[in-house]
């Protein structure tokens, strides 16, 4: 039989052939739930709802991993199939999402103290998208306040501007956090936890005793809380610079809607791959 390295046994920012493969299956398939929620309507009124994308797919996947990585994953993916792979790609503008999301999954997945425990999981993963838009909002209104970007607010009293946006965070929280997120994930995590790790090389991560919130999740929160500043420095600096770094072919104004196929068949295709490889690994090792 082969042998597995418990993907909670070692330090979160270390990384070897089994946290890069786990990087790659999480990237592909929240960049796969991406784009499959862009060809989804949005729902207009008072406040623009988009349907998706599904976290719950990115929740139960992502949550069965204690890595750094495997958090950073999910902002990635967003980034190569969801602005690369369709021409609109901002090299400044990703690292808000890079910083936010990476280190709001980090924070959350450090709470966890029954990995075997749905419930637990649910709403840890509610805790990770909420700690995002939170931030997200908080973002936004500061660039607001800096004169880079014009929001919804009155003209005559700008704090408005606050309810607006945060009607829109909360709305996002409510549909992605927890409809398009902890409900689905309740009832898919349980189904896949002991049968991907393997795949990677892992054995499922084990339960820890103590208190979910610990010394080691107040420094994550406090990396969350320090960096939010420069992940709003940069954004702000993104909307003025042009980018830095931009590719905005734009393949999607040019060839229609039906070229998010593209991303969406790319990210099948590696997410198909990795678990493939992994499953002929294992094989032979067991032969």
């Amino acid at each position: 039989m082969a042998s597995y390295t418990s993907s909670g046994s070692h330090n979160p920012f270390s990384f070897d052939h089994r946290d890069m493969m786990a990087f790659i299956l999480i990237m592909s398939l929240h960049g796969l739930q991406s784009m499959i929620s862009e060809l989804l309507p949005s729902i207009s009124g008072v406040l623009d709802v988009q349907i998706g994308p599904f976290w719950f797919v990115a929740m139960s996947v992502a949550l069965l991993f204690r890595s750094f990585w495997a958090c950073l994953a999910i902002p990635v993916g967003i980034t190569v199939f969801g602005e690369i792979l369709i021409g609109d790609f901002n090299a400044l503008g990703t690292v808000e999402g890079l910083i936010v999301i990476t280190l709001s999954w980090f924070f959350a997945m450090s709470l966890i103290t029954d990995p075997t425990d749905p419930k637990q999981i649910a709403v840890v993963g509610f805790i990770a998208k909420a700690m995002e838009e939170i931030g997200a909002w908080l973002i936004d209104v500061g660039k607001f306040y800096v004169g880079v970007e014009e929001l919804d607010a009155i003209a005559w009293l700008p704090e408005t501007v606050w309810v607006t946006e945060g009607m829109g965070a909360f709305t996002q929280i409510i549909v992605a956090g927890i409809i398009f997120g902890a409900i689905p994930t309740y009832f898919l995590y349980p189904r896949l936890r002991g049968k991907i790790e393997p795949l990677l090389g892992m054995t499922p991560v084990e339960a820890r005793d103590g208190p979910m919130f610990t010394r080691s999740s107040a420094k994550r929160l406090f990396a969350w809380g320090a960096f939010l500043p420069l992940a709003f420095v940069i954004e702000a600096f993104s909307e003025t610079s042009g980018g830095l770094i931009t590719f905005t072919p734009q393949f999607v104004e040019t060839y229609g809607q039906e070229f998010l196929f593209v991303p969406i068949l790319a990210a099948a295709v590696v997410a198909f791959s990795v678990v493939a490889y992994r499953q002929r690994k294992t094989d032979s090792l067991d032969n």
